[in-house]
């Protein structure tokens, strides 16, 4: 069995390859470090590093077991932090954001109750944008997200809101004149495109590449933020499947909105990254849950046109 501070010794030789960092980085002298690495050489049976005048090398033995013991240690650190969290009790700073204006009632009333419940947490909460949704929750600026399903890649909660799909045409357009469309109808038009930073998942869901009965669906032109993609639709250059809500939050007398009679709902929620599942996130998860029951838009899947 090794001990903790033989693990750390190497893994941090093993990291900067120099034993003078190596000591500044743990406060003890290059020859404790020597003595240790020396000691778990005879341990293993095998030199871990190649060392010259010069130069310090891992050996194929000591880079194998670099990379096993890595995540071991990962595991054991982040298992004493989530104790610690739970002995302290939800406390620091939860940086929380919403993706769309009709999410915002959503976020503020889980805000509202995870303060009640942990008053010595504070909250912060922004407004995210198309671009950097999945890049705000990697850098950690963002801990929890209030957005559309599906979020490949990360962590969901429950499905805070349901509503219906429609299509965003120009107005004018002859869509217009439907009582509601068909998902096939995206064949016969080119269909405005989310960022190319959008996850793939994402996109496959809102603006597929192909229709359910197999035909290709054409792409329009990409825009940046949702209110430009709307703009690319009213100016004609291309249709975009939108939940139901879009109504209300982005009415435009250059955008009609038709339903869609065969599309699933769309559902949206908390998203976070799975490394960052801290108490206060699975705290602000579960205020978020019990402070919104979920709300389906009245009108559901509509039934097809007779």
């Amino acid at each position: 069995m090794l001990e903790r501070y033989e693990v750390e010794t190497f893994l941090t030789l093993a990291k900067e390859l120099h034993f003078g960092r190596t000591a500044e980085r743990l406060t003890v002298s290059t020859g404790r470090v020597s003595h240790i690495v020396k000691k778990l050489e005879r341990r293993i049976g095998a030199p871990l590093f190649a060392r010259t005048s010069r130069v310090v090398q891992l050996t194929p033995i000591g880079r194998q077991l670099a990379e096993e013991l890595a995540p071991l240690v990962a595991g054991m650190d982040e298992a004493v932090r989530r104790a610690t969290d739970a002995a302290r009790g939800v406390t620091g700073t939860l940086r929380v954001a919403f993706l769309g204006e009709w999410t915002a009632p959503v976020l503020l009333r889980a805000v509202a109750l995870f303060g009640e419940r942990h008053p010595d947490c504070r909250v912060e909460v922004h407004e995210a944008q198309l671009c950097t949704t999945r890049s705000g929750l990697l850098d950690g600026s963002t801990d929890v997200l209030i957005a559309s399903y599906p979020f490949d890649g990360m962590a969901t909660g429950p499905a805070l809101l349901r509503e219906a799909r429609v299509l965003a045409v120009a107005a004018g357009h002859p869509l217009t004149r439907e009582r509601s469309v068909s998902l096939e109808v995206l064949a016969d038009h080119p269909v405005v495109q989310y960022p190319s930073v959008t996850s793939a998942e994402f996109k496959r869901d809102r603006t597929p590449e192909r229709t359910p009965g197999g035909r290709p669906v054409p792409k329009g032109p990409a825009g940046n933020t949702f209110s430009e993609m709307l703009s690319l639709v009213a100016l004609g250059r291309g249709v975009l499947p939108v939940g139901e809500h879009t109504r209300r939050y982005y009415p435009r007398p250059d955008v009609a909105y038709v339903p869609i009679h065969d599309a699933p709902p769309i559902e949206r929620g908390p998203v976070w990254l799975p490394g960052n599942t801290t108490t206060r996130v699975r705290e602000f998860v579960r205020a978020a849950t019990d402070a919104n029951p979920r709300r389906d838009t009245p009108s559901g899947r509509l039934p097809p046109p007779s």
